[in-house]
């Protein structure tokens, strides 16, 4: 019987990567299957050749470019590759917000802002389309204090709160090219961060954005999340990971008014480092993570370019 090969792209982290690969073999020895995890090695890439992997935990592609080509070549190829190269390529916060609309998900009211300047290779005769922005009408529907962030990107970078017209403006000035959304900003009482593995299991933990990083675990360690509130969440959190395709996810609520709304929910490379999340959250992600790789590994799952959200939107038929 062929073995067969779960392979794990990673970068810098170093915790969660050999835990992983170390859980897999593990779980194969206990259940005796022909499996074993391993770190992906590359060199070139030809058209023609064939991959040595039947399923590829991806957590690095999203900044190596090289790796991106390759993991999809891989899917052409027939790897089944966590999460999609293809659907998280397309993907954007704005459109996000859309989805999780569809599904039921409440998100803050967002507007998406042209470029503050001209991308490269573009001029003024570039965006002919282009009309002015009614920025009275930005203002009064989103109300102050509001987030700008960019609708590609995520770990927090360029991303301001601003409370005026003035500091928005201040703002916006120093995004230069990226493509930025204006978000009202949650004034919460509660918030969670939700560790979604495999489109079926959610991890609820009380997260402290406000707080320095290396604390916004720590600082509200033990506090209790109510049964309706888990129960909300987490089929919030599942809604949103099927319709957009992500196997591998983290979804972050805030709550006001005892209702939570969907505010990070793009992370297809989510935090998983054993001194960021604590050992009883890197011990579940690791075990969570492994069983759901061994399940895809032996038991392969169509091709999808995408989730369930042409479905949702009413593009087709249900």
């Amino acid at each position: 019987m062929s073995v067969k090969t779960i392979g794990v792209l990673f970068g810098m982290e170093d915790t969660f990567p050999w835990a992983l690969c170390h859980e897999i073999n593990e779980l194969a020895r206990r259940r005796g299957l022909s499996v074993k995890g391993e770190p992906v090695q590359i060199g070139h890439i030809s058209q023609e050749q064939g991959f040595a992997y039947d399923v590829i935990l991806d957590r690095i592609s999203h900044e190596v470019p090289f790796y991106r080509t390759f993991l999809k070549c891989a899917a052409a190829r027939g790897v089944q590759v966590v999460n999609s190269p293809f659907w998280w390529s397309a993907d954007d916060k704005f459109f996000d917000n859309v989805v999780a609309r569809a599904v039921g998900v409440a998100v803050p009211r967002t507007v998406l802002l042209p470029h503050k300047e001209h991308p490269p290779n573009t001029t003024e005769k570039s965006f002919r389309n282009m009309g002015l922005v009614d920025w009275d009408e930005v203002f009064r529907y989103l109300g102050f204090p509001i987030f700008m962030k960019p609708a590609y990107g995520g770990g927090w970078k360029d991303v301001y709160k601003v409370h005026s017209r003035e500091e928005f403006f201040e703002a916006y000035d120093k995004t230069h090219t990226l493509t930025m959304m204006a978000q009202e900003a949650i004034e919460f009482t509660d918030y969670y961060r939700c560790w979604v593995a495999g489109r079926r299991k959610v991890k609820i933990i009380p997260y402290a954005p406000k707080e320095p990083h290396e604390s916004r675990y720590s600082a509200v360690a033990g506090q209790v999340v109510p049964d309706d509130m888990a129960l909300r969440v987490t089929r919030d959190a599942l809604a949103l990971c099927d319709a957009l395709g992500y196997d591998m996810n983290t979804v972050e609520f805030a709550v006001r008014d005892g209702v939570p709304y969907a505010i990070d929910f793009m992370n297809c490379a989510p935090d998983a480092d054993l001194n960021s999340v604590g050992e009883e959250t890197f011990r579940w992600i690791v075990s969570e993570m492994a069983d759901f790789l061994v399940e895809r590994v032996l038991h392969p799952v169509p091709w999808e370019p995408t989730g369930t959200w042409p479905k949702a939107l009413g593009l087709i038929p249900h």
